[in-house]
């Protein structure tokens, strides 16, 4: 009675066990940024995304958790060549992930590694065979949106047959080797030294064409002044020739004419502080002042 009692104790023990591990086997969680993939003998039967407790066949079924994180790898530096043969060193990092994980296990057995040997060359060829279709000033002026955009358009399209994606392909630097960054920088100064001597050449030209546009002004002003003070001046000399042939015009206008003339002069020879005068007595002035005087005798 003793032995059964213990087997049957020993058997319920037994079978709790086996209830619990069954329990347990038929049993997962599912965590955020996971994917979980149920196999059976092997073959993927389905995956599920959604967070929560999941059930699955205990013993036959199995599972294979996955990723589903947004994933950094940083790919080492590497030599690239641009069109116009100048020699340049890209350093990249990349935002990956899983998108489609039957495929990231079909082909990579979801090795984590073993994507991003794949995504390392991708992107190095789509880096290579893009930088070698622009030329030095082209990288430059594209570095930044531009030339992230077409580097991982380009890699995903090489990659998305492995179930993953390249959310970004980031370069982090793009520089020049050490024995070239000289000779570089020498060249770009004398370019904009070209370019500012250019510039100063056009603004010389430009102010060479004001100064001719004002002298022009100035010449057409001029001769425009002096044209009409020629016109003022034969006006004035005509209306001067119409007062003499109007002074002269009879005998007594042309005597009183000149005596007004000669007292005139007189006037302004006894303007200073010396008031005597020495006349020649053949002097007009002479003859016209004994004339007035004798006639006023």
């Amino acid at each position: 009675m003793d032995i059964k009692k213990t087997v049957r104790r020993i058997l319920s023990i037994v079978l709790v066990l086996v209830l619990i591990i069954v329990l347990l086997d038929c049993v997962y969680t599912v965590p955020q940024k996971q994917y979980v993939a149920v196999r059976q003998f092997g073959r993927i039967v389905k995956i599920v995304d959604t967070p929560g407790l999941k059930f699955k066949v205990p013993f036959v079924q199995s599972i294979q958790r996955i990723s589903a994180a947004t994933i950094l790898y940083d790919i080492p530096a590497s030599d690239v060549i641009t069109k116009d043969k100048k020699s340049m060193i890209s350093d990249n990092y990349v935002l990956w992930r899983v998108v489609n994980p039957t495929l990231y296990i079909q082909t990579l057995n979801a090795v984590e590694t073993r994507a991003e040997e794949r995504i390392e060359a991708a992107v190095y060829n789509s880096l290579k065979k893009i930088i070698s279709s622009m030329t030095q000033d082209e990288i430059i002026a594209a570095r930044g949106e531009r030339l992230t955009t077409l580097i991982t358009d380009d890699a995903n399209a090489d990659i998305q047959v492995y179930g993953v994606e390249i959310i970004q392909s980031q370069i982090k630097a793009l520089d020049l080797p050490d024995d070239n960054k000289e000779a570089v920088f020498s060249r770009m100064i004398s370019e904009r030294e070209n370019i500012a001597a250019g510039y100063a050449a056009e603004g010389e030209a430009e102010a060479q064409k004001i100064r001719n546009d004002a002298d022009r002004e100035v010449a057409i002003m001029k001769a425009e002044a002096e044209k009409e003070a020629a016109q003022i001046i034969g006006e004035g000399e005509a209306e001067y020739m119409a007062i003499l042939q109007e002074a002269y015009n009879s005998e007594e206008k042309a005597e009183f004419y000149n005596f007004i003339r000669s007292l005139d002069a007189l006037k302004e020879s006894l303007s200073g502080g010396e008031k005597t005068i020495i006349l020649d007595k053949d002097s007009e002035l002479a003859q016209l002042l004994y004339g007035n005087l004798g006639q006023t005798r």
